[in-house]
This record gives C-alpha cells, structure tokens and sequence, in this order.
C-alpha cells in the first residue's frame, strides 16, 4: 500500500518546511512546492535519508493564478494522489493601502488567499470520495487580535483579513466534510523565526521582540499536525499567544485597541533607544 502523499506549499524555508519534516516524521510522502526548486531538492534529500519517504519536487509561483491546476496536475503525473495539502506559500505586501499599486494587492489575494482556496477545491473532492483527507491553513494570530500599525509597515493592510478569511474557511470547510474523514484545520502563529521576517524587512523589529514573544518554526508544524489529526479546527501555538488571544475575547474591542496601541509606542521608543 502506497504512503499517504501530503503537498506543503513555501516549503523551502521556515514554516514550510518544518511542515514537511513533521509530516515525513510521520511516514507521509512529500509534494513540496516552492519557486527555488534547489532548496526543495536538499529538503528530498534529507527526508529520504532521515525518513526514508519521496518526494515530488515542483517548482511553482503561487502568486499565478495557474499555479493551482500546475502542482496537482504534477502529483497526478507522478502517479500519486492528495490525501494532504498544507497550505502555507506566503509573503507580506509591505507598504501602506492608498501608497500601493492595486496590482501588487492583487498579487498578494492571490497568493495568500486565492490560491489557497483553489488548491483545497482542487484536492478535496478526492479525499472527501475516499473517505481520508487532512488540509491545513496557515493562518496568523493577527486574525485574532486587534489589527496593528505593524501589519501594514510589514505585512501589509490586507493581511489580518485574508489570515481571518482562512481561520473561517478551514472551520466552515471542516464542517462540510465531517463524517467523511477529511479533517481541515487553520493554525495561527504568532512571530515565528523564518526568512518571512528578511523578506518583508521587519528583521530588526522582529529582533526587538523579547524572547517569549517568539515561535520556532517546529513549534507551529507540530502543533498544526496534532491539530489537523485531533480533527481541532483552529490551533494557537505557544502559551503567550494562546494568552493573548484568549484575554482578546474578554476585552471589549476599544480596550484591546489602547493595549495594542500602547504596545506599539514601548515597541518604537526601544527601537530608537537601540538605534
């Protein structure tokens, strides 16, 4: 009996690929997909001598909107099936709303929402037919809390949304698909030590950050498996986050604006202090 096959988009670095290692743990073959395709050949590498499990290499740009139908169109190729999809590929839209071209926020939907959507109607049919399926959406604890000027200097304004578009995706989409063994789950992580940080040029706000503030990489995969196997729809890794997150619920909105406004004022006058 062929192993279960998962794809893990942005699989060549950071979160991406701790998924990857985390579902190999676990004797699941790998579609990784990514655009440098050399980085996703090392990560085969390594997983066939540490696991022993294959992998299809796809060198793919989700921020295209063919991108979906080219990486199962690849899979299929390779004779195998999709019985997991970590939705993961992501990059911030750095730059104020008003200040940007609508072509760069549309890039942006299209790779971190989009897509994301696509692949999951491309594969769940499939897993729904066949009674196993296991989809996860990397969300952020941004979707949870109060939106911050940080989100739009680094992320950019749409992030919160299309990250809270996701939670509710992967819980309305779980539901439809109970009783078929197809188990969908969104996790939001809050800062997480990754190469996200270097490309969107918050490096050395995210440096700043006191050491509890941060996630590793292995951290949020672990916690996303064990949340899409538990059949839980909405995981929070770490204690801090999962604090926040909860004392968000109790705080009526304007209170929890001050507390995040206030936050980022301690944030830029240590920042300048360390300048």
């Amino acid at each position: 009996m062929a192993r279960h096959l998962v794809i893990v988009t942005g699989a060549s670095s950071g979160i991406g690929a701790a998924f990857a290692r985390q579902f190999a743990s676990k004797g699941w073959d790998l579609a990784l997909v990514a655009r440098r395709e050399d980085r996703l050949r090392e990560l085969a590498e390594e997983m066939k001598a540490r696991f022993g499990v294959d992998s299809v290499i796809i060198a793919a740009d989700l921020s295209k909107a063919n991108a979906p139908k080219e990486i199962v169109k690849a899979v299929e190729d390779a004779g195998r099936q999709v019985d997991g999809l970590v939705n993961n590929a992501g990059a911030g839209q750095p730059g104020h709303f008003i200040e940007t071209k609508w072509t760069d926020q549309a890039r942006f939907l299209q790779l971190m929402v989009t897509n994301y959507l696509a692949l999951a109607h491309l594969v769940a049919p499939g897993m729904a037919e066949r009674g196993f399926g296991r989809i996860i959406n990397v969300s952020s604890v941004s979707a949870l809390l109060p939106s911050a000027n940080a989100h739009t200097r680094f992320s950019g304004t749409l992030y919160p949304g299309a990250k809270s578009l996701l939670i509710k995706f992967s819980e309305a989409l779980h539901l439809e698909l109970s009783g078929k063994n197809v188990h969908v789950s969104a996790v939001a992580p809050g800062y997480t030590w990754s190469e996200f940080h270097d490309v969107n040029g918050a490096r050395s706000t995210v440096s700043q950050m006191p050491k509890f503030w941060m996630l590793t990489a292995e951290e949020v995969a672990t916690a996303g498996y064990d949340a899409v196997e538990r059949g839980i729809v909405l995981r929070v890794p770490g204690a801090w986050y999962k604090f926040l997150t909860a004392l968000s619920k109790v705080l009526p909105d304007p209170v929890g604006r001050a507390i995040m406004r206030a936050q980022e004022k301690r944030m830029a006058a240590r920042a300048g202090a360390s300048q």
